[in-house]
């Protein structure tokens, strides 16, 4: 940001409206005296300022969380149920002015913040059923008179931290099991996009759900290292950079905590010589340059075998300038800013490094009219052919509308060369072989994987997870695996005898 833009900043944050804290359900303003700016990246103004915790207000909300554990936990699986279908409710008829809050804070383009709503609200649809999620298992007469059961409780408070580029859902992937299983909630959003988050928890709030249950922390990096160091905070789930996702899940830990953390990715898809072009071509523009490559399973990398190289290329370069870069808020746009003018900056820079590095820049956002013009944080599309592994434009997560190309001679390099980068978040492979699609799914060291299918979110009822410095913990995000995470086994193993049958015996208890 320039000197002058910083100037105004300071100068507007009094008369500009103020991001707050949510606690014991109502917004609490902020004592700390810290506070950044929100901005509209399709301008670059400032819109808003939000507050940054302290110390004590972040035990605030914990404590508030803490003292609402007992009575939610207490809570019917029959009435957390009802609970969440009215959450559910009210996000689906506020959809319009959900996305509008996603768009105006982050960029994205309307259309791609209601289809992240959409995807966020199945996993609260998911979370409805939490009666049968939340089941147990019974073992009749495993001895004389004995039978044994299990059953899965909350385990208490528990935090989620989670990052900029989907700030509706991501914290729905994950207060959505938390609380469905009895959990109470303390949610740190991004600070870049951070309204979205209290607009939710007024929804919450009008749905039924209990002061206390869910509490949101405006902050930074005192915020984030005060919920994952906190004695009363069970769990933390994470989403972000690989070197964050590390060192919240070592602090986390070596605090006793649970942690999901889930990192970095640089997704690849393998395209084989018998693809179709057409169709991998429109893959690699939707999967690459959609929410101007700022989501974590966007197509960060296509490796060509063979002879697929060049047509392929050719295809995706014709189609590029069909790609309306705008205003998130205009429906003839495709794709919006980036979040913000330092991130755009950043992603630009990769574009000069490749070219540095003896790449060939088959299309270069930097020549982009509103990249050159606009005082929004815009960059447009990119496109690098020639990419080498040991370039930083490979290597790196660039989190932006720039598409690499990496060629190969055969399938078994192509796969080598994914399995061996450090993350494992997600890839795809277009052919129209099933035996190499099926072989490819065995092969491949990645946790989440599409065939002719460019980014393969799972749907609510599977989880989301990479491999290797993509994710630091046991388990995946949501679905089952989401449930396991938020709640611990019991085992009770029962007899009801017959008191004239007791007798004094030292030996260790069998079954036969």
């Amino acid at each position: 940001m320039t000197q002058m833009k910083e100037s105004q900043a300071t100068e507007a944050q009094g008369a500009l409206p103020r991001v707050s804290h949510w606690i014991d359900n109502k917004i609490v303003p902020s004592t700390s005296g810290k506070s950044r700016p929100v901005y509209n990246p399709a301008t670059g103004e400032q819109t808003k300022t939000v507050d940054i915790a302290s110390v004590e207000e972040i035990d605030a909300a914990v404590a508030s969380a803490k003292a609402a554990f007992p009575m939610w936990r207490a809570t019917s699986l029959a009435k957390r149920a009802d609970t969440l279908f009215r959450i559910r409710n009210a996000f689906d008829s506020h959809r319009d002015e959900i996305g509008a809050l996603i768009t105006a804070e982050h960029g994205k383009v309307l259309s791609d913040s209601a289809g992240e709503l959409a995807r966020g609200i199945e996993n609260i649809e998911y979370a409805c059923g939490v009666p049968q999620l939340q089941k147990g298992e019974f073992s009749e007469q495993v001895s004389g008179g004995v039978d044994v059961y299990s059953i899965r409780q909350p385990i208490g408070v528990v935090a989620g931290i989670t990052p900029f580029n989907f700030p509706a859902m991501v914290p729905l992937w994950m207060f959505g099991n938390a609380i469905a299983t009895g959990n109470t909630f303390v949610l740190k959003p991004s600070t870049v996009d951070p309204s979205v988050s209290l607009y939710l928890a007024e929804l919450m709030k009008e749905a039924g759900l209990p002061d206390g249950v869910f509490n949101v922390i405006q902050g930074d990096r005192v915020a984030v290292a005060g919920l994952t160091e906190h004695p009363d905070i069970a769990a933390v789930s994470f989403v972000g950079s690989t070197p964050a996702a590390k060192r919240i899940y070592e602090t986390g830990s070596q605090a006793g905590k649970r942690v999901q953390a889930l990192g970095g990715a640089k997704n690849h898809m393998l395209v084989l010589p018998d693809a179709d072009i057409g169709l991998t071509a429109d893959a690699c523009i939707n999967a690459g340059y959609g929410s101007a490559g700022e989501r974590c399973m966007a197509i960060a990398t296509v490796v060509t075998v063979g002879e697929v190289h060049d047509p392929l290329i050719e295809a995706i370069k014709e189609r590029l300038p069909q790609v309306v870069v705008g205003d998130g808020t205009k429906p003839e746009s495709m794709m919006g800013p980036l979040v913000t003018e330092t991130h755009r900056d950043k992603v630009a820079g990769y574009i000069d490094a490749g070219e540095q590095d003896g790449a060939t820049i088959v299309a270069d956002g930097r020549e982009h009219p509103l990249y050159k013009e606009s005082d929004g944080f815009y960059l447009g599309v990119s496109l690098i052919d020639d990419v080498k592994p040991n370039m930083s434009c490979y290597t790196d997560e660039i989190f932006g509308p720039v598409l690499t190309v990496v060629r190969v001679d055969t399938y078994e390099e192509g796969v080598a060369l994914i399995n061996s980068h450090e993350f494992g978040n997600g890839t795809a492979i277009f052919t129209r072989d099933g035996g190499a699609a099926r072989q490819f799914q065995f092969d491949i060291d990645v946790g989440m994987v599409g065939i002719n299918v460019p980014i393969p979110v799972p749907v609510s009822y599977y989880s989301f997870g990479g491999w290797r410095a993509s994710l630091f913990g046991d388990t995946h995000m949501y679905g089952p695996e989401g449930v396991k995470f938020f709640t611990k086994g019991k085992v009770i193993t029962s007899r009801w005898p017959d008191p004239a049958t007791s007798e004094i015996n030292l030996g260790f208890p069998r079954t036969k």
